[in-house]
């Protein structure tokens, strides 16, 4: 009886586990979003034809002085929705995806620049992640703005310039 309990203990938090990673999609540049992905029920929000739920994640270790840390940029699909489904809007969902991703290489080069201090390192790597994730909602929000939702079609391909040269200019700090 013990062997089975421990048996059941054990493989019950990995298919929890392996449940919860079907629910993300890690940002990969060889990996474009679909609307399959989409898994949330629409929600009527005036005008919104869709939802995308991101996630900038970030866990870090202290040891001998030095930080370990951590760092994930994920797609939450059953946060995500959408009403009106094509390739346009669809597109303008994968540039709020690939906003998440710049400012995941951001944060990486932040916390990477850091110079440790062992009285004000939680506080100082917290001061970092809160400032990249402010900068990340702004980003996001003007980029809703300046594109109307995807509505201004040449403000959104303007954006979707500007978002892939903000990759390749953080390129160098994607292997977080």
């Amino acid at each position: 009886m013990n062997r089975s309990f421990f048996l059941t203990a054990f493989i019950f938090p990995l298919l929890l586990l392996s449940a919860l990673e079907e629910d993300f999609i890690k940002w990969d540049e060889n990996r474009k979003l679909t609307w399959e992905d989409f898994k949330a029920a629409p929600v009527k929000m005036g005008s919104t034809a869709a939802m995308t739920t991101t996630h900038l994640g970030f866990s870090y270790n202290v040891a001998n002085g030095k930080i370990t840390y951590k760092i994930d940029c994920q797609f939450e699909k059953n946060r995500s929705w959408g009403l009106i489904k094509n390739d346009w809007i669809l597109k303008h969902e994968q540039g709020h995806f690939d906003i998440a991703e710049i400012f995941a290489r951001q944060l990486n080069r932040s916390v990477s620049e850091y110079q440790f201090n062992k009285t004000t390192f939680q506080k100082d790597l917290n001061a970092i992640y809160k400032s990249v994730v402010d900068e990340k909602e702004k980003f996001q929000q003007l980029y809703d703005d300046e594109t109307d939702y995807s509505r201004n079609k040449i403000k959104q391909e303007e954006w979707i310039k500007k978002i892939e040269s903000e990759l390749q200019q953080n390129r160098s700090w994607a292997g977080y």
